[in-house]
């Protein structure tokens, strides 16, 4: 039995509202999923399971029948899912009266039910989300009966808010393997038995690396995982770099250093840049146009003054400056020491400045 397990979808979600790439990124989630849905039929896979959060909130009628759409598009494949804590349950949620295609099977319940996938001899465990939040640990004594057929469970959940669990227990559990959602980062806990699949497209700036889906196969006669990868399928990451600079760095220089980085990992991904070293202190690096030109999200500047204190020092012997370095100055000096020493020579300096 071959599957695909994806998570955290977050359909309708605008990542990154503030940008001027944010209506792309809403895009990229619908586009992206939809080519997990042309995966599933091009790997003839027998299951996609979808552990919470296909959604980012609530959904729409519209949103119900764009996805159910996509869905009957693979009517050979059995389609599993449950909502998570984003797309929960509610009283008026269009979920609840909504016909899904023949080969969707939503287990919309808020406690613990099953479907049986006759074809494959497969049954499938999961529950639904009724609220924001379910702080009791509701998965790793779960047990099931040894009827000969695989077992798969779905949750959604891993942290102190949302169904906290034991890893250690959960290995303990019947379930020939065991999809997780909610964590957005992809990661296999139990060797071919447990894993996240992350979600599918990165969502903010934190989520940096490989994004995408999980594919396994499992054999029906000792209801075992056989193979267990994880397939990237996601549009773009966030990059966080870090450029060094020194005394020497021009303006120029730096901008075309970034601008090399970004050409060289592509310049479809989205960046966040720490400016370290010691700078001139007659430089101040100004990158605006870059963020024009490329989708950065920051550029944070952590990068110090050079001074020369011997020669401040000769030139201010008997004013605040003069004394500034001498109380501070010495010969071994701590990081925030340095740090204190350079931002208050800076400060006396503009201010010198603004007086003459």
């Amino acid at each position: 039995m071959k599957f695909i397990h994806i998570a955290d979808v977050h359909w309708g979600m605008s990542p990154d509202s503030d940008k001027p790439w944010s209506k792309e990124r809403f895009q990229d989630i619908k586009d992206t999923f939809a080519k997990v849905i042309n995966q599933a039929k091009e790997l003839e896979a027998d299951c996609l399971f979808i552990s919470g959060d296909l959604f980012h909130r609530q959904p729409l009628i519209r949103d119900l029948k764009e996805v159910n759409y996509l869905f009957s598009t693979i009517p050979e494949v059995h389609v599993v899912l449950i909502a998570g804590n984003h797309d929960r349950i509610r009283n008026n949620s269009a979920l609840l009266s909504f016909t899904w295609a023949p080969n969707v099977s939503y287990l919309i319940g808020e406690e613990l039910d099953r479907v049986y996938l006759k074809e494959i001899n497969t049954e499938v465990y999961g529950f639904s989300y009724h609220s924001a939040e379910i702080l009791e640990n509701r998965l790793d004594h779960l047990k099931v009966p040894n009827n000969g057929k695989i077992h798969i469970l779905l949750g959604h959940g891993g942290d102190a808010n949302h169904i906290p669990f034991d890893k250690g227990a959960m290995s303990a559990l019947d379930f020939s393997y065991i999809a997780m959602g909610h964590i957005h980062r992809p990661e296999v806990l139990i060797e071919n038995r447990m894993a996240f699949a992350g979600s599918l497209e990165p969502l903010d700036k934190t989520e940096s690396g490989r994004h995408g889906m999980m594919v396994g196969e499992i054999n029906e006669v000792t209801r075992m995982v056989t193979s267990l990868r994880f397939i990237p399928v996601a549009r773009l990451q966030y990059i966080s770099l870090a450029v060094h600079v020194t005394t020497a760095t021009t303006n120029t220089e730096l901008a075309m250093k970034i601008t090399q980085e970004i050409q060289n990992r592509g310049t479809h991904h989205i960046y966040r840049f720490r400016i370290r070293g010691m700078r001139d202190p007659d430089i101040a690096f100004d990158l605006d146009m870059l963020s024009n030109r490329f989708k950065i999200m920051e550029i944070l500047d952590e990068s110090e003054p050079q001074y020369d204190f011997s020669t401040l020092f000769a030139e201010h012997p008997s004013d605040m400056i003069g004394f500034f370095i001498q109380a501070l100055q010495k010969p071994e000096m701590s990081q925030v020491e340095k740090k204190a020493l350079n931002y208050g020579i800076g400060a006396l300096l503009r201010t010198t400045d603004e007086r003459s």
